[in-house]
């Protein structure tokens, strides 16, 4: 992404390889996973974040937080498809 941003500040000729790049269909697909990986990393550390603070820490807490996790996540990213589309 950094190559694809300094190439896309180079030049007019460099703009428009990046566009027409990450306008295709592979490229939107690797942009998504990676946002969904980070979505849901970002939701899982804000789970570790309440549980340092004492809360969800016994064993039915733990098992109720993943499956909040799981459902937050898959919301996320199914808006984040949506968006990357």
């Amino acid at each position: 992404m950094l190559y694809a941003l300094g190439k896309s500040l180079g030049s007019e000729e460099g703009f428009a390889s990046v566009k027409d790049t990450l306008t295709s269909p592979l490229a939107k697909f690797v942009a998504w996973g990676l946002l969904s990986s980070l979505l849901y990393h970002l939701v899982a550390g804000v789970r570790h974040l309440i549980m340092d603070a004492g809360i969800g820490e016994t064993l039915e807490g733990g098992r109720r937080g993943s499956k909040i996790i799981i459902a937050v996540s898959v919301v996320l990213i199914v808006l984040a498809g949506v968006w990357i589309w």
